[in-house]
């Protein structure tokens, strides 16, 4: 088992690289142009927080109904497809964000 200390270093290095990603896929759009406004960049990182934090909280809620999943697909096995559809909800948070994203850069 890990330490706690580990385990908040890989949370914090995951949701900083998490962020970080989308900001450098967005601002390599904007590389063309010799200025870049203030506006432009507050812009790209409100698209990128967007994405950013959709993810990480779709991420989470995923764990947490997954794991809740298993306990009930092992008391109850007839509730697999409910217990499926539950798991695929989160992805809509991190499709709204993508979407978001989209707006938001455009």
């Amino acid at each position: 088992m890990i330490s706690k200390r580990r385990a908040r270093f890989l949370f914090f290095c995951t949701f900083f690289g998490a962020l970080l990603i989308p900001v450098v896929a967005m601002a390599a759009e904007g590389e063309s142009a010799s200025v870049v406004s203030m506006g432009a960049g507050f812009k790209t990182f409100g698209a990128a927080t967007a994405m950013g934090l959709s993810a990480i909280g779709a991420g989470w809620a995923q764990a947490k109904i997954g794991s809740a999943g298993q306990g009930t697909l092992a008391e109850r096995p007839e509730e697999r497809v409910f217990v499926l559809v539950l798991t695929a909800l989160p992805e809509v948070i991190a499709l709204l964000g993508f979407v978001m994203a989209i707006i938001l850069s455009s």
